[in-house]
């Protein structure tokens, strides 16, 4: 089954040793960081796209393999007069916390493009550079294509695809790639999100981790700095619920949710002077309660506990 996903966007790269030995591999001679224009794309998603379709993971999996050393087209024009880029490298990239309308983790794959700085290719440089040439579309062919409903082949069942079954959409999934055709810059792609990515820049966490990607010696380094702020942004999250806890406690009227506004805004020494103010009202609390209890016992002479 052949297929065409309209998908991504472009982003220019900062071109580094691994990306020239990458890149080397399909140039008849060496090529220079200098003679070359290199960007990103976001290429395909597993996110259902405007045809009912998607990719499932496996596929995109697959599809990063198959597309190294694809060329890049204009409109899926099979033409060696249009063909601009190559792709040199590829990515699975998954974005945390984000799902799918199918219900799973949503990623995607990410390549890497370069073309040769000429004549020829500068318009084109100049249109990525200002946005215009964003949009990407991939050729490739598919062994499968089930319907999200039955799990049958689509087309073979009685399910429409865009219609929705209960609470189920029905869409398409594509499995099982079997070719990589080409990629295009396109006008209006199927996947919403595929296309040329954003511009490197230094000043962002994305161009940063970009860069660092690159250089061999900082990406464990940059692994293990991901993993600290992950345990990071879980400590203040727990923080900030045993915050709202102790304050729910100490006081009954207090609106929880208005709270947890508040303390969503909060860094970690306001939550933890919080934390020890409600600690103490808290404990105070109790305390008070337990003297009242024991008072109650007395006057009853222990009457609840005779037989």
């Amino acid at each position: 089954m052949d297929v065409r996903k309209d998908t991504g966007t472009a982003e220019q790269w900062v071109v580094g040793e691994d990306d020239m030995s990458c890149i080397n591999r399909f140039a008849k001679k060496i090529l220079t960081a200098d003679e070359v224009y290199t960007f990103a794309v976001r290429l395909c998603d597993n996110e259902v796209d405007r045809d009912f379709e998607r990719f499932d993971e496996p596929a995109l999996s697959t599809l990063g393999d198959l597309f190294v050393g694809k060329s890049g087209v204009f409109d899926h024009q099979w033409s060696a007069l249009g063909q601009t880029a190559r792709i040199y490298r590829t990515e699975m990239v998954r974005e945390a916390g984000r799902v799918t309308a199918a219900g799973d983790g949503y990623c995607y794959l990410k390549v890497w493009a370069y073309l040769l700085k000429t004549e020829k290719n500068a318009d084109l440089i100049a249109e990525i550079e200002g946005g215009i040439k964003k949009e990407v579309s991939v050729g490739c062919a598919v062994g499968r294509s089930v319907c999200s409903i039955c799990g049958e082949e689509s087309g073979t069942c009685q399910h429409q695809k865009g219609q929705t079954y209960g609470s189920q959409l029905c869409y398409a999934e594509l499995r099982e790639p079997t070719d990589a055709y080409e990629w295009s810059f396109v006008a209006v792609p199927a996947q919403r999100e595929a296309g040329v990515l954003k511009r490197f820049g230094q000043k962002t966490n994305t161009g940063l981790a970009q860069y660092v990607g690159q250089k061999k010696e900082f990406r464990e380094a940059w692994d293990t700095l991901q993993k600290q702020a992950e345990m990071g942004r879980s400590y203040l999250a727990g923080l900030r619920r045993e915050v709202v806890r102790l304050a729910l406690v100490s006081d009954e009227d207090l609106d929880g949710t208005v709270f947890q506004g508040i303390a969503d805004k909060l860094e970690e020494s306001e939550l933890l002077e919080l934390k020890k103010a409600y600690e103490a009202r808290t404990e105070k609390r109790l305390s008070i309660q337990l003297r009242r209890a024991g008072r109650e016992m007395k006057d009853g002479d222990g009457e609840v506990f005779r037989v």
